[in-house]
């Protein structure tokens, strides 16, 4: 089924029906926590267009092991951080690039999405979602830390998180409450960042229309 209206204005009705569903004591746990996480001025901290990006080499849903440098051989790559299979707001996004992805593969690009969830996790939502580009596993946010996109989910939010069923020790393999605030990269061939976009509201994202237009410009 086609998707109307934008990626925001999806992202928005998901805010929308929490809202109604939530009660309101919870959500201001949530919102507080977003608050501290800006406050601290972490996007201001992100790695920017213009640097060189970190080489990885990290691992996919089937356990194949993906290299940075691999992919940038083949062409541009658009690198998408996400918190995990459990976040809808994630999903809608990943399942945007999904149907997106043609569009990118035409323009010569690759994409990865990359969370700290198992290999295990990543298998389910790559068959549960259909995702046509490879999942990776960034083990305890070690790769989200050099981009400047990890935090820790602070104690009083974890309660929050186990009440919806939401174990990240579990679901990440690794005793830690760290995540990457969901991101966007667009690396050119010689890894330099032409594009970076990141929002301490993991209910913010870029329109997949900037991205593309990045390619569009930067890339012949």
């Amino acid at each position: 089924m086609e998707k109307m209206g934008s990626l925001q204005d999806q992202l928005d009705a998901i805010t929308s029906n929490t809202r109604q569903l939530v009660q309101a004591d919870r959500l201001a746990v949530g919102e507080r926590a977003i608050a501290e996480l800006f406050a601290t001025g972490i996007e201001e901290r992100i790695l920017p267009v213009g640097a060189l990006a970190p080489a990885f080499a990290l691992y996919d849903a089937s356990g194949k092991l993906v290299r940075s440098e691999d992919l940038l051989a083949l062409g541009p790559l658009v690198v998408k951080f996400f918190r995990g299979r459990w976040c809808p707001y994630c999903i809608t996004e990943l399942e945007t690039w999904r149907d997106l992805f043609p569009q990118l593969r035409e323009r010569g690009a690759l994409l990865v999405a990359i969370g700290p969830q198992t290999e295990r996790q990543s298998d389910f939502m790559v068959g549960q979602h259909g995702l046509p580009f490879p999942v990776l596993t960034d083990p305890a946010c070690a790769l989200a830390e050099q981009f400047g996109l990890a935090y820790t989910v602070p104690e009083y939010y974890r309660d929050y998180y186990l009440s919806i069923m939401v174990n990240l020790p579990f679901i990440n393999g690794e005793r830690s409450w760290r995540l990457p605030m969901p991101a966007t990269y667009v690396l050119g061939r010689d890894g330099r960042v032409l594009f970076a976009e990141a929002h301490a509201d993991f209910r913010v994202r870029p329109e997949p229309e900037e991205t593309l237009a990045t390619l569009s410009i930067r890339v012949r």
